[in-house]
């Protein structure tokens, strides 16, 4: 769940992120976001931050340790992606990929 929530928090950056947002993005109580949220802090991949307009409010905004593992993540997903696209023509990946659609609106 750090992952996701470090990824989530990568993803956006530069916008203002509230635990409410974790909450509604990941579909978790406040309870579940707030320890997640507390260990997260403990181990130094978040800080919250007061918004001026709101001192109640506080961003969650991730540490240079955090962005640098978001930043190890990705590298290691881009080359799993070219490792299992690997010997695939582009018109087999675009099949692939169409096909994967349809199965996943079959789904919801």
């Amino acid at each position: 769940m750090q992952m996701w929530i470090i990824g989530f928090l990568d993803m956006n950056e530069g916008k203002e992120i509230f635990q409410k947002d974790i909450e509604a993005e990941f579909n978790i109580r406040r309870s579940t976001a707030t320890g997640i949220l507390q260990l997260m802090e403990k181990n130094g991949f978040i800080t919250r931050q007061p918004v001026g307009r709101d001192a109640r409010l506080k961003k969650v905004m991730l540490t240079p340790q955090a962005k640098d593992l978001a930043l190890r993540v990705k590298q290691r997903m881009k080359h799993a992606d070219a490792e299992l696209a690997n010997g695939l023509s582009q018109e087999e990946l675009n099949t692939f990929f169409a096909i994967i659609d349809k199965i996943k609106k079959n789904a919801e």
